[in-house]
């Protein structure tokens, strides 16, 4: 199993259909699992087998998405995790998702009922078990936004209503509003019950989607199961079960009368629901320009009845210290005038000048247009949230100077350069291993800490090699984030000149053509600039016999088709510095970093996590999970998995 990029068929026997054999299991009746005393009843399972892969390797990354999966459900209050291992050229995708009210003893309980109950597909390269409480998956490539809406099963019970017509219509209504509310509802979950007409029953129901669809995609899946559970009435239960979603009827009692849901907010008419909205935005528009006026007015008042100032202790960034403010004069004289001699390099965001300050401190100073119509208020908070950012691995920004339509930024100053420069300028050092994985790690932590952990989440945009700065232990520092906040409102986005300018070797596809900014463009500019340092190569192009005119990143995706990837290697590299198999995991969680969709890319923490050995010590032991009944002791290959201290990328010497 491998990881997928857009546009390419990876596997050659989903091309053929040869090498598979795909077992369906269907119950017509539920057979209850021997384990439960609750309504953790299985209902189907499937197994896709899968004959030549390696057995070690699959089962390792099995192994270790499934503890994975079963820690995430462990937490309270979780009842639907995903997780991937995407390590050693075999790819495990999970998915287990708990119904909406069960308890979390009672879901962790039934997650590990099916993946006992998966055992018997051993190595299947995917296997799925539905059970009521739950349903678990596992497959081979990335399934999270697939839904089979015409694939599902429906199991019916054999007990009819008396009171038929009744019974069958106070069921129709209740699923079909539940089919409408659960994909308006956050967490596609929803649960209601229903009097039956002149009787004394009353009807049971859920409907739930997995949170991997869109909600378009819950919403044609959920009207599916609704015409499929046709065939079950007037029955007294049934159940739809699907890929996507799943939906139940009873007569019996399945969940708590108070953990129903309220209906009514999520059952009007999209049309007039719209109708609403625009007339509320016109009227709230109104209301809000008649109070911005009154307050223009009131500022006036008291202007003209008081001269003390106002009192600006509530605003967002006030409570930030602000950059310190040089004169021109000092920026002039530290720059020489801004002389070519001073002149260090330029960029997206203007020129870069070494400077001498008065204290003989040197700094890096920036040149750069910041003609914004947005105004001098919104610059001075941008500066001031810039200036607050304290990171071992991000650059400081000590002040600042304005003069007529520039702005002139004082960042700290490093000693080695930028990184592009050891990688393929005209440096003669070269970068050993140990320095580039310090160089990689560190990167990974700075921009962790710029999505995650600052008080304002903070998007690069524009991550590359020679915006990655390099001190005098050659520790890596991040330069130019947050940069792009001050620019002019139109110019902030990739449209303008401002993307003719960024390297678009560097940019994630969805930012470069539809403009769609998230934190997984950086993770993406991180995943080419991982593949750089290791490579020792530009990513616009490769040079060999085999690889003209690719890119580094298509030429590392062929070799890692191949199972060839450590032949990305950077040749300057003495193989005596690194094991391969360290190397390997690297490019493989580079290779990670640029997938599409967005989705499949892991967050830049997941990233540090990783990287760092220190987290292996921290995980819980995992579950096992064996070849069908064959008892195999599978070594642990992967970096994130709880037993895995002996194959873990040791690479740092943390």
């Amino acid at each position: 199993m491998n990881m997928k990029r857009q546009e390419k068929s990876w596997f050659p026997w989903r091309l053929t259909g040869l090498m598979v054999l795909v077992v369906f299991i269907a119950m017509v009746e539920p057979v209850a699992s021997q384990a439960s005393d609750r309504n953790s009843t299985l209902m189907r399972y499937y197994c896709s087998l899968y004959y030549g892969r390696s057995s070690t390797y699959f089962l390792s990354n099995l192994n270790t998405t499934l503890s994975s999966l079963h820690r995430q459900l462990a937490v309270d209050r979780v009842r639907y995790a995903v997780a991937r291992t995407l390590l050693n050229g075999e790819s495990v995708w999970g998915l287990a998702s708990c119904r909406g009210y069960v308890s979390n003893a009672d879901c962790v309980a039934c997650y590990d009922y099916a993946v006992a109950q998966l055992r018997v597909c051993g190595l299947g390269n995917g296997a799925h078990a539905f059970y009521d409480d739950c349903d678990v998956r596992y497959e081979n490539n990335n399934f999270y936004a697939d839904a089979n809406i015409r694939a599902g099963v429906v199991i019916c019970g054999n007990t009819t209503s008396p009171q038929q017509e009744n019974f069958r219509k106070a069921v129709e209504d209740l699923m079909s509003d539940l089919r409408t509310a659960a994909p308006r509802i956050p967490n596609y979950y929803a649960a209601s019950t229903r009097r039956v007409t002149n009787g004394n029953r009353t009807v049971y129901a859920i409907a739930q989607c997995n949170l991997n669809l869109s909600q378009s995609v819950c919403q044609e899946c959920l009207n599916s199961r609704y015409s499929s559970l046709d065939a079950c009435l007037p029955g007294t239960n049934g159940r739809a079960v699907d890929n996507g979603c799943f939906m139940r009827y009873s007569s019996t009692p399945f969940f708590g009368l108070n953990q129903t849901t309220d209906l009514t907010p999520f059952l009007g008419d999209d049309d007039s629901s719209k109708k609403w909205y625009i007339i509320g935005g016109v009227v709230g528009g109104v209301c809000f320009l008649l109070l911005v006026l009154a307050f223009f007015l009131w500022r006036l008042r008291s202007k003209n009845t008081s001269s003390r100032p106002q009192d600006k202790s509530t605003g967002s960034t006030d409570l930030l210290q602000g950059p310190a403010k040089y004169s021109y004069d000092d920026i002039k004289v530290a720059t020489n005038s801004f002389s070519d001699d001073h002149r260090l390099g330029g960029g997206v965001f203007g020129e870069v000048y070494k400077g001498t300050l008065k204290d003989r401190k040197t700094v890096a100073i920036k040149k750069t247009i910041m003609a914004s119509s947005r105004g001098k208020t919104h610059v001075d908070d941008e500066l001031k949230i810039l200036c607050n950012v304290h990171h071992k691995h991000l650059i400081r920004l000590l002040g600042y100077c304005n003069k007529g339509p520039f702005l002139y930024l004082v960042h700290e100053y490093m000693d080695n350069g930028s990184l592009d420069q050891f990688l393929y300028g005209d440096k003669s050092k070269n970068l050993n291993w140990r320095q580039r994985f310090e160089i990689i790690y560190g990167t990974a932590r700075g921009l962790a800490y710029l999505h995650e952990q600052y008080h304002v989440t903070i998007i690069h945009r524009d991550i590359k090699t020679s915006n990655i700065l390099l001190d005098n232990e050659f520790q890596p520092k991040i330069g130019d984030f947050g940069l792009i906040r001050l620019l002019p409102e139109d110019k902030t986005h990739l449209s303008t000149k401002l993307a003719e300018s960024m390297d678009s070797g560097y940019v994630a596809p969805e930012y470069a053509i539809h403009g769609q900014l998230s934190e997984k463009v950086d993770t993406y500019s991180f995943g080419i600039v991982v593949l750089e340092i290791i490579s020792g190569k530009r990513c616009h192009n490769v040079k060999g016999d085999e690889s003209v005119g690719q890119s580094l990143l298509e030429h590392a995706w062929n070799l890692y088709d191949s199972g060839t990837h450590s032949n990305l290697v950077d040749e300057r590299l003495d193989p005596s510095e690194y094991a391969i198999e360290d190397v390997k995991k690297i490019i493989e969680i580079a290779l990670m970093c640029t997938q599409s969709p967005v989705s499949a890319r892991p967050a830049m923490s997941e990233v540090v996590t990783l990287l760092s050995d220190k987290s292996l010590d921290e995980m819980p032991v995992r579950s096992t999970f064996h070849e069908e009944d064959i008892k195999i002791k599978v070594d642990a290959l992967t970096s994130v998995s709880s037993n895995a201290t002996n194959s873990s990328i040791q690479l740092s010497g943390r």
